[in-house]
């Protein structure tokens, strides 16, 4: 009974942590999603976990599972239908330096 007891709560810990990704990290799969480079996106979302709120970036991740830009001016048009002020000046600065560095 005790070693049925340890497995459940084995498995409930790994079935939790397996969910767990950081912000920066599924920012970075939403930033690919919408069709940036990969080491752009890698950069952008260090940039913008530290600049914006959780809840900014959720919405921005729900923006790359809706759409798929060909281009950053696209990107950033599509950023921009959020009507978030905050998001498209870290996304723009972001992009902006983002692209200079790689």
């Amino acid at each position: 009974m005790q070693r049925l007891a340890a497995l459940m709560v084995a498995s409930a810990a790994a079935l939790a942590l397996s969910g767990c990704a950081t912000p920066e990290a599924r920012t970075r799969s939403a930033l690919e999603r919408t069709g940036l480079s990969r080491p752009v996106s890698a950069c952008m979302a260090g940039r913008m976990v530290d600049r914006l709120s959780l809840a900014q970036l959720q919405r921005l991740g729900r923006l790359g599972r809706l759409q798929r830009a060909n281009d950053f001016s696209e990107f950033l048009r599509l950023t921009r239908a959020l009507r978030d002020p905050e998001i498209l000046a870290v996304v723009s600065s972001s992009g902006l330096v983002c692209a200079v560095r790689n």
